[in-house]
């Protein structure tokens, strides 16, 4: 089987080969002899009911400082396409919802991965919230006499931006900090969206640990340990990768999520699980199969693709 494939994607230019999941997917995605194209999400175009995408062939290598070289940008018939792989990074804004929109135009016999309506209804910090039971207690809202009783009640905090990514806007609020307020007037001025307030979860000290759903299927984990001093445990602030099986509690979240995800065509997830607890659920543009990949002999993207191609040949 040889697909057209579409990656949406930021600048290939800039990805770091070692790391980036989507570098990752688009080689085994080569290997398999499937034809690869790349655009950004502002070279889409909608035009009387058709989805354009100025795009350039793509051909990726494994070699730092000369891992692709792209083709003549021309403009394509997304429904062309066999797989629509929407990879951009957040953040999630309306330029993110916007694309989603126009990815729901294509017809059923072209793969978008993720699904673009499960992605729009699925921001990782609101998802999870359809999961109570698994989750620490939380508390999204703008309203301050919410916030200072669950402080009352929590006292040690965890607060960030609904729609922030990669760690951007976390704070660490403990029980004697007397920055809250400030921190809630800054967050007012930054965003008009409400703020998620976790219980601080001590736990993350021994790490936040990333588990790949594939298909509703847990593939992997990697721990990412915090750096001394730091309350963010993502990779690009400074936490360090640790290799990390899963438990039971894992597989019985993973087993709690899994039908969903499957249910709304979301084929490759990343979850965050700190000690027992769930806190996010990340379905936009989710990384770490490199890391898991090395830590434990296996190959996450060839089991992506497996997925897609049995889609594909079912549709």
């Amino acid at each position: 089987m040889s697909l057209a494939v579409a990656i949406q994607m930021d600048p290939i230019e800039g990805i770091a080969i070692d790391a980036d999941s989507t570098f990752a997917l688009a080689l085994e995605a080569q290997r398999r002899g499937h034809a690869l194209f790349h655009y950004l999400p502002q070279d889409l175009a909608f035009r009387q009911g058709r989805l354009i995408a100025w795009a350039a062939p793509l051909e990726v290598r494994r070699v730092h400082g000369h891992h692709f070289t792209k083709g003549e940008r021309r403009p394509i018939e997304l429904s062309e396409m066999d797989v629509v792989l929407m990879r951009q990074d957040p953040p999630f804004d309306m330029a993110y919802i916007t694309a989603t929109h126009l990815l729901e135009h294509l017809p059923a016999g072209t793969l978008v991965v993720n699904d673009p309506v499960s992605v729009r209804n699925a921001p990782e910090k609101l998802m999870v919230t359809h999961f109570d039971d698994l989750m620490p207690p939380t508390l999204i809202t703008s309203n301050r006499e919410e916030i200072t009783a669950f402080r009352a009640e929590h006292r040690d905090l965890v607060i960030k931006p609904l729609f922030g990514n990669g760690g951007a806007g976390v704070f660490h609020v403990t029980p004697d900090d007397e920055n809250l307020n400030a921190l809630l007037e800054l967050f007012t001025q930054l965003y008009r969206e409400p703020v998620m307030i976790q219980r601080y979860l001590p736990e993350v000290r021994q790490g936040d640990k990333r588990i790949i759903l594939v298909d509703g299927e847990p593939a992997g984990a990697i721990n990412r340990v915090p750096a001394k001093g730091e309350a963010r445990s993502n990779l690009h602030v400074g936490g360090t990768a640790a290799r990390a099986a899963l438990t039971d509690r894992d597989r019985e979240i993973c087993a709690a999520i899994g039908p969903t995800l499957r249910e709304r065509g979301l084929i490759f997830v990343g979850i965050d699980v700190i000690g027992p607890y769930l806190t996010e659920i990340n379905v936009t543009s989710p990384t770490g199969i490199q890391e898991i990949d090395r830590f434990d002999g296996v190959a996450i993207e060839a089991r992506i693709w497996d997925v897609i191609e049995a889609k594909v040949g079912r549709a």
